[in-house]
C-alpha cells in the first residue's frame, strides 16, 4: 500500500518509475518501462523544468493517457538528475487494473484492483444509485 506522501531517494540516471519500485511504490508499468504504453503516467508537480525534454514517442503515448496536464509525464522515461522532484502518482490509468490498490488522496495514489474494487467504490461514492 502506498502512503499519503512517500520521500523517495533516487539515484542519479535511474528513472523515477525504477526509484518508485525500488522504494516499493507500487506505479504500474504494464510495458516493463520500454515506452510503449501509459499506465507509468505522472504529473511532475515541482522540477519539471529541470527535466529533459519528452521525445516524440513519449508524446505520442502521452497524448493517450487520463489526465493528463501540462506536467504530465511517463515516469519510465523521466530519468533523476540533481534537483529534487515532486511527482503524483494519478488515481487512474487506461489499464483500469493493478495488482495492487490504495483508496485514499494525497500525492501518491494507486488505481483499482480489479472490476469488483471499481464497482465497491461507485456504490461508495454514490450510495443513491442503484447498480443494477
Amino acid at each position: 500500500l502506498c502512503p499519503e506522501w512517500a520521500i523517495v531517494e533516487g539515484n542519479k540516471g535511474e528513472t523515477v518509475c525504477e526509484a518508485a519500485l525500488r522504494s516499493g511504490l507500487r506505479i504500474e508499468h504494464a510495458c516493463e518501462m520500454s515506452c510503449a504504453c501509459t499506465t507509468c503516467h505522472v504529473h511532475v508537480r515541482e522540477g519539471y523544468d529541470t527535466l529533459s525534454e519528452p521525445d516524440e514517442l513519449e508524446d505520442d503515448y502521452l497524448d493517450k493517457a487520463w489526465g493528463v496536464d501540462p506536467d504530465s509525464r511517463l515516469s519510465c522515461q523521466v530519468v533523476i538528475e540533481d534537483e529534487d522532484l515532486v511527482i503524483e502518482i494519478p488515481r487512474y490509468t487506461i489499464n483500469m487494473v493493478s495488482e495492487r490498490h490504495w483508496r485514499g488522496g494525497g500525492e501518491a495514489r494507486m488505481i483499482w484492483t480489479d472490476i469488483n474494487d471499481i464497482a465497491i467504490e461507485l456504490c461508495e461514492i454514490y450510495p443513491d444509485v442503484d447498480p443494477r
